[in-house]
């Protein structure tokens, strides 16, 4: 088969394609390194600008004064903890809520699902939602940070229209062998779905991770507080804490902002770590469930 030759119009297009995405990607990539480069850099480098792709009079002190801050270490652990229950937690509440409303055996399938669309659209607003949480005895509490955003209304929906794709006739074998509902979701749905509930338990994870303003309002004990809440505290904060006082030298009195960069590090590489381990997972499962066949 002869090969046709593109014309200069194809090509010009082509090219331009890939220089708007080199140009994306410069833009999209570059703070990021000069993130990592500027953590490893001394502080005076820093403050003339002398920084821009590779460390300048590389140093790591200022990962030694922030792991030397003993809170750090307590916002990591409640971190980690709002983030692996938080996920489970909201994973459950989505398949509970939109295996039922993939069936159309169920009466109220239309109307809850109309329910939980709504709240895509309309809320209470702030002062409601923290009053509520105030009359829940809620506030300053670990419990309270696992449950306000303990469910996505457009990820329940992304549930159910996966679960809506999958074949009836696998539900109709199970229960000619005797299943009930939830032995069919558990063995059989679940297992099936392990695309999209890896690509969800990715988002859903990154949103606990990342959270810190509600986190900053809800929480008064400094024990409970997440590491964003405590990044952003050392970020605003030019002295943060008697730890870090004592590690800085006469000469730091004031935190530079090398250490704010190698604690916003910190806060940042655990959760793009655990990308590629669900990489495989999660393209697979991006789309699963967005259109329904």
């Amino acid at each position: 088969m002869k090969r046709m030759r593109s014309t200069f119009g194809e090509v010009a297009f082509v090219f331009v394609c890939y220089l708007i995405i080199l140009i994306m990607c410069v833009l999209t990539l570059y703070p990021f390194i000069y993130l990592v480069s500027a953590s490893f850099s001394s502080a005076t480098s820093v403050m003339k600008n002398e920084v821009f792709l590779l460390p300048k009079n590389f140093t790591v002190r200022a990962y030694e004064v922030v792991f030397q801050y003993k809170g750090i270490w307590v916002a990591y652990l409640n971190t980690i903890f709002y983030t692996v229950a938080g996920t489970l937690l909201s994973l459950a509440l989505s398949v509970a809520a939109a295996y039922p409303m993939s069936k159309k055996r169920w009466a109220l399938k239309k109307p809850m699902g109309l329910f939980i669309t709504f709240t895509m659209w309309f809320g209470g607003g702030m002062i409601p939602f923290y009053l509520t949480m105030k009359n829940l005895n809620l506030l300053d509490t670990r419990l309270g940070i696992l449950l306000y955003p303990a469910i996505s209304a457009f990820y329940v929906i992304i549930f159910r229209t996966h679960f809506e794709s999958l074949p009836d006739a696998l539900e109709e074998s199970a229960k000619i062998e005797g299943a009930n509902d939830f032995q069919i979701l558990v063995k059989i749905m679940l297992p099936l779905s392990k695309p999209i509930i890896a690509a969800i338990s990715l988002y859903y994870a990154i949103d606990r991770w990342n959270a810190y303003f509600w986190e900053m309002l809800l929480l008064n004990d400094d024990k409970k507080v997440p590491v964003q809440v405590l990044l952003q505290r050392i970020i605003i904060n030019s002295q943060l804490g008697q730890d870090i006082a004592k590690a800085l030298s006469p000469g730091e009195a004031t935190i530079p902002n090398t250490i704010k960069y190698a604690a916003i590090m910190i806060t940042t590489l655990p959760i793009i770590m655990i990308y590629p381990f669900l990489q495989k997972y999660f393209v697979s499962g991006a789309l699963v469930g967005s259109v329904k066949e």
